[in-house]
C-alpha cells in the first residue's frame, strides 16, 4: 500500500550529504490544467524507481515560462520517500528533431542561395537589354547627321537601317519585360523560402530544470507530481442567450447557455489532459490599495522656471504578460427534431444532439467547472470552445421605445440570475425564437442579480410620433418675454397575443440660465423625470393589452427675457 506524500517546497539550501546523490532522469506527462481567467496551473506526473540511498530527481520537460515560485512537488510511493529539496533553473536542451530541422534548414538556404544567382542573371539580362536599346536610339540619329559634301554620295540604306532599329528595340523590350517577370517571380519564391526558414524550429529549445533531492529509506517506487503556474494561457466566457416570447397561453422563457474559449501560448502542448476552469484570478493582487493624505494648502507664490537639465532617461523594461484575443461566439443552426418521409406515412424520430456540461464545484469564494472527457489544446493560441453549463430562467418582456430618434419599437427582457455561480463579463449572441439577432455584452453579475437584454425590433408593436402644436410669442406689458412652446402626440399600438410591459422616453430642454424658464405641459404626466440621472429625460410606463392603442400628450413651454436670444444644443 502506497504512504501519501504531501510537501510544500520552497528553496532551499542543498543537503552535503544529498550533493553526492544520483541522479534519476523522469519523463513526465501533462495530465491535468487549471486555467484562470489569465494564468493557468499545470500538473505534470511521473513514475520512478528508487533505490535505497539519496537520489536526484531531474525534470527537464518543464517549460522556460514556468513561474520559479509556484513549482511544488507532492506524491505518494510504496516505501518510505523524504523530499530535501527542490533546485530549478533556466537552461537550453537540444530539440529531439534537430538533425532533421538542420538539414531542413540546409536545403532552404541552399535553394534561396540558388534563387538569388538567378536573380543577378536577370538584372544582368535587364542592363545588357537597356544598354542595347541606348544603341538602337543612337542609330535613330543618324538621319540628323550634316550632308555629305557636294559631289558625294550616301551610302545609307534607310530601308535596312530603319528595319534594324524596329527589329532591335521590340527584341530589346522583350527581355526586359520578361526579366523583370522573372525577377518578381524570384523575389515571391525567395520571401516564402525565408518565412519557412523563420518557422523551423531552433536546435535548442529554453526549458526549466527542476532537481528534486529525496531520500528513500528502501527501494520504492514513486509517482510523482510537479505543478507550476504559466503566464500566457486564459479561458473567456462566452454565452449564448436564446429567448422564447411564448404565445397567448404560453410563458416566455430564456435558455441561458454558458461556454467557454480556451486558448494557450505556453511552449507545451496539452495532450489528452484533465481541463478545469476556474474564476479565480491569482494574478489580480491579493491586497486592496492603500489611500494617502490629501492636503489642501494655498497656491505658492509664482517662481522664475530653472533652465531645463538633459536627463538620460532609463530603459523601459517590457511587460511578461499578453492578453487572449477574445474570440467571438460562433453561430449555431437549430436541428430539426424528425426526419419525414414522402407522404408522411411514416416518420423516424431522430435524436437531438447535445453537447455535455461541465461539472460546476461551486465554492464559498469562486467556481470551478471540470470539462467533461480529456481534452487537447495546441500551443499555438486557437481558442479551443466548450460548453461549461445551461440553464432557464423566467424573463420579463418589455418593449422600449424612443419615437423622438426611431419610430421603433424595442423588445427586452429583463431576468434574475438563478442561484449558483456568477457570470463573469464576456460576449453573448442573442436568439430571439431561434433566430439570431445580434450580439452583445453581460457584464459581471452576481446569483440573484437583475440585468436586461435587447432583443432587436418587434415589428408587433406600431409607435409614431408627430408635433401636435408649435407657437412662439411675447408676454408681458412692462416687462416682456418670449415663449415658445410645443406639444408632442405620441401612440403606441402593440398586436402581441398577450399583455406586455411598456416603456416610452422622450425630453424636453434643460434650462442652463435662471432667466430661462422651461414648464413641462401637456395632459399625460410621465412616470419618472430625469431618468437615471439625465436631466429632462421623461419616461412613460405601463402595459399595452393585446390590440391597445395607448395616446400620450405632452409639451413645454421656454420662455425668457426678450432681449435676448436662445439656442436649443444637446
Amino acid at each position: 500500500m502506497k504512504q501519501a506524500l504531501v510537501v510544500t517546497l520552497l528553496s532551499l539550501m542543498l543537503p552535503i550529504g544529498v550533493a553526492r546523490a544520483a541522479e534519476v532522469e523522469a519523463i513526465s506527462r501533462i495530465d491535468a490544467v487549471t486555467v484562470y481567467p489569465m494564468g493557468a496551473e499545470v500538473l505534470r506526473v511521473a513514475k520512478v524507481q528508487l533505490e535505497k540511498g539519496d537520489h536526484t530527481i531531474v525534470f527537464r520537460d518543464l517549460p522556460a515560462g514556468a513561474v520559479e515560485g509556484s513549482i511544488r512537488v507532492e506524491g505518494s510511493a510504496t516505501g518510505k520517500l523524504e523530499i530535501g529539496s527542490v533546485d530549478t533553473r533556466r537552461m537550453f536542451v537540444p530539440r529531439t528533431d534537430a538533425d532533421a530541422s538542420v538539414t531542413e534548414r540546409r536545403r532552404i538556404e541552399v535553394e534561396i542561395e540558388a534563387l538569388r544567382d538567378d536573380r543577378t542573371r536577370l538584372e544582368a539580362q535587364v542592363q545588357g537589354a537597356e544598354t542595347q536599346k541606348t544603341l538602337i536610339g543612337n542609330l535613330a540619329q543618324l538621319p540628323t547627321r550634316p550632308a555629305p559634301a557636294a559631289g558625294a554620295e550616301r551610302s545609307e540604306d534607310w530601308t535596312s537601317i530603319l528595319t534594324l532599329i524596329a527589329a532591335g528595340s521590340t527584341e530589346a523590350q522583350r527581355v526586359i519585360q520578361e526579366a523583370q517577370v522573372r525577377i518578381r517571380e524570384t523575389d515571391r519564391k525567395i520571401e516564402e523560402l525565408e518565412k519557412k526558414l523563420g518557422e523551423i524550429a531552433p536546435e535548442r529549445t529554453e526549458r526549466t530544470e527542476a532537481k528534486v533531492f529525496v531520500v528513500a529509506q528502501s527501494a520504492l517506487e514513486a509517482d510523482i507530481t510537479v505543478r507550476y503556474q504559466v503566464a500566457h494561457a486564459s479561458w473567456t466566457p462566452l454565452y449564448d442567450v436564446r429567448l422564447a416570447t411564448g404565445a397567448k397561453t404560453v410563458a416566455p422563457k430564456i435558455d441561458l447557455t454558458r461556454r467557454a474559449a480556451i486558448s494557450q501560448k505556453t511552449g507545451e502542448s496539452w495532450s489528452d489532459v484533465a481541463l478545469t476552469l476556474s474564476t479565480t484570478r491569482p494574478t489580480a493582487g491579493a491586497s486592496a490599495p492603500e489611500l494617502r493624505s490629501l492636503i489642501v494648502d494655498f497656491e505658492p507664490e509664482a517662481r522664475p522656471v530653472p533652465p531645463p537639465v538633459t536627463m538620460q532617461s532609463a530603459p523601459v523594461g517590457r511587460m511578461a504578460d499578453e492578453e487572449a484575443a477574445k474570440p467571438e461566439a460562433a453561430l449555431e443552426a437549430d436541428a430539426r427534431d424528425n426526419d419525414g418521409l414522402a407522404g408522411g406515412a411514416l416518420q423516424r424520430k431522430r435524436a437531438v444532439l447535445a453537447e455535455r456540461p461541465a461539472e460546476v464545484v461551486q465554492a464559498p469564494f469562486h467556481a470551478l467547472y471540470a470539462v467533461p472527457g480529456r481534452l487537447t489544446i495546441p500551443e499555438t493560441g486557437e481558442a479551443k470552445r466548450v460548453q461549461l453549463g445551461a440553464e432557464a430562467v423566467e424573463p420579463q418582456l418589455t418593449i422600449r421605445a424612443v419615437p423622438k430618434l426611431d419610430a421603433k419599437a424595442y423588445l427586452y427582457a429583463k431576468f434574475t440570475l438563478p442561484k449558483g455561480s456568477p457570470l463573469l463579463p464576456g460576449s453573448v449572441s442573442l436568439f430571439r425564437d431561434g433566430t439570431f439577432v445580434g450580439t452583445g455584452r453581460l457584464p459581471m453579475l452576481s446569483p440573484g442579480e437583475e440585468h436586461e437584454l435587447g432583443f432587436g425590433i418587434d415589428d408587433l408593436v406600431r409607435v409614431r410620433h408627430a408635433v401636435a402644436q408649435e407657437t412662439r410669442g411675447e408676454t408681458g406689458l412692462i416687462s416682456t418675454s418670449r415663449t415658445d412652446s410645443r406639444n408632442y402626440l405620441l401612440s403606441i399600438k402593440s398586436m402581441h397575443e398577450r399583455a406586455i410591459a411598456l416603456s416610452i422616453f422622450d425630453q424636453i430642454p434643460v434650462s442652463a440660465n435662471q432667466d430661462i424658464k422651461v414648464e413641462l405641459t401637456g395632459r399625460t404626466s410621465p412616470s419618472k423625470q430625469n431618468v437615471d440621472d439625465k436631466r429632462g429625460v421623461l419616461v412613460w410606463e405601463g402595459k399595452l393589452e393585446p390590440d391597445q392603442e395607448q395616446t400620450i400628450e405632452f409639451g413645454y413651454r421656454v420662455s425668457w427675457p426678450s432681449s435676448k436670444s436662445i439656442i436649443y444644443r444637446q
